[in-house]
């Protein structure tokens, strides 16, 4: 199963690789090395893109989830709230996930730039905010462009019911997403340098 929106990237590289077929087909182009290599380009292409924009089938797990696949990158107290980062390489599943039951509030873009997405100047980088209504009160999650990831693609609008482990939006090729929880009543149950996948990883637990 491939991400929504996908189409768009692998349709393009896979027209290119019928229509040099076809042109080979009907003897429009004579068959030669620089075609083949043409072709094995485009089919390694379509294939990194295949495998970038997978998105498997996944049952949510217990607490509050993981918003997307990859490593925890930092946890920080930033006044009554806190922020947990999650590092997205390449390899990734890109798909990202509502950690928590709620409602889209708002969803604003801000930023400028594109720092890599490990560094604590990332914050400043282009991003966007999704702020959910909740059970525990307010929550963010904070797609962040990195390096090499310059799009952000959202899936949702404000007024969406986000169900836990659904599909919000994704970042092509990478970067990191924040899951931001309030300190009161929730406890932290990962460690930077976790694995973690979205929409399966317990990240949090409402404490009792």
């Amino acid at each position: 199963m491939f991400a929504p929106k996908s189409a768009e990237f692998l349709a393009p590289v896979l027209f290119l690789i019928a229509g040099l077929a076809l042109l080979l087909y009907l003897h429009v182009v004579p068959w030669s090395p620089y075609l083949a290599a043409a072709l094995v380009l485009c089919a390694g292409f379509w294939t990194f893109f295949a495998l970038f924009f997978r998105d498997p089938e996944r049952t949510p797990g217990e607490g509050i989830v993981a918003p997307a696949d990859g490593r925890v990158l930092s946890i920080e107290r930033e006044g009554e709230r806190l922020r947990v980062a999650t590092f997205m390489n390449v390899t990734n599943v890109h798909v990202n996930r509502f950690p928590i039951d709620g409602r889209v509030e708002a969803i604003e873009t801000s930023g400028a730039g594109y720092r890599p997405a490990y560094v604590p100047d990332a914050r400043h980088n282009l991003q966007r905010r999704y702020t959910l209504s909740t059970a525990i009160g307010p929550v963010d999650v904070v797609q962040m462009t990195g390096l090499i990831a310059k799009r952000i693609v959202s899936f949702v609008g404000v007024g969406a019911e986000a169900r836990k482990g659904e599909r919000f939006g994704m970042i092509v090729l990478g970067s990191r997403v924040d899951l931001i929880l309030p300190t009161e009543g929730v406890e932290v149950v990962v460690r930077p340098g976790e694995r973690v996948r979205a929409g399966v990883s317990t990240i949090a637990r409402e404490k009792r």
